[in-house]
């Protein structure tokens, strides 16, 4: 991982860089020359998943980098129609297969799917897979309190981290409390929000002229400064950049206040609440 990011640490003991680059709705032909900017623009940190249907071009693009593997640190994510201790340790040998590497970093449940109950048969299979040594790190996304909770008392292992939807409209701030407390890292999708709206907001705008920045850096520097792991998405070589160069914005507490009064509660979100959520 790349010396100019700044690292979390696990409960297990392993490190993560801190900004990450995700590849939600990249195209498979599209992942390769994509992922092979961000590690040329100095991204270690690759955030895939097995829906995204784009794990062999993030493969394509770590193996031709002329990195060493143990240089980049690789997430995906078993789906929700793949749930289910068996099942699972079969999609992860799927996902290794078409990312043509012998482990993966960090392996996630991707959504609780509340309905099914199969998460905690589930969570059995990835410590399975961390136990043998394929993943490094096990965690979850779109994880409620309770139901870590739960996780927890069936198994005695809580997750390393947990991804979810997080942005300054919508900051999850009890729940972030709850991990912190426990141990768990925070990690923010649509850090950005969607839309373009959060960019548009007045006060980022101002903040972002005080720091002569832009306001989608203003808002990865606050989520660092929360001390969430981030993992902005773009296609476009400038934009890789830039979001990169976020960390070089450093927040002033008068900075992060007004950002904190940005907070919408529930009405926040944007995407699917995970307690409800259930969908293959």
């Amino acid at each position: 991982m790349t010396k100019h990011v700044p690292q979390l640490t696990f409960h297990d003991g392993n490190t993560i860089d801190q900004l990450g680059f995700g590849v939600w709705q990249v195209p498979d032909e599209q992942a390769e020359p994509v992922v092979a900017s961000a590690l040329k623009t100095g991204y270690r940190h690759i955030d895939t998943a097995a829906i995204y249907g784009n794990e062999e071009g993030v493969g394509r693009a770590v193996a031709a980098s002329g990195l060493d593997r143990s240089d980049i640190f690789i997430t995906t994510k078993v789906w929700n129609s793949e749930q289910g201790y068996e099942k699972t340790l079969a999609a992860f040998d799927a996902s290794l297969a078409k990312l043509g590497t012998d482990y993966v970093d960090l392996y996630l449940i991707h959504w609780l799917q509340p309905k099914r109950q199969q998460y905690v048969d589930t969570w059995k299979a990835l410590i399975e897979l961390k136990d043998s040594g394929r993943v490094r790190s096990i965690g979850v996304a779109n994880f409620t309190i309770d139901t870590l909770e739960e996780l927890y008392a069936a198994t005695g292992v809580r997750p390393v981290i947990n991804q979810v939807e997080t942005h300054p409209y919508f900051p999850q701030q009890e729940l972030r409390d709850y991990e912190k407390k426990h141990g768990i890292i925070h990690e923010s999708w649509s850090p950005l929000g969607q839309g373009g709206e959060l960019l548009e907001d007045p006060i980022l705008g101002d903040i972002a002229a005080k720091h002569q920045a832009t306001v989608a850096q203003v808002v990865i520097a606050w989520h660092l400064a929360l001390g969430n792991v981030v993992i902005p998405k773009s296609v476009t070589d400038s934009r890789i950049e830039e979001n990169f160069a976020a960390l070089r914005v450093n927040l002033d507490d008068e900075d992060l206040a007004k950002i904190a009064g940005l907070d919408r509660g529930e009405s926040g979100r944007i995407a699917a609440d995970p307690a409800t959520a259930d969908f293959a």
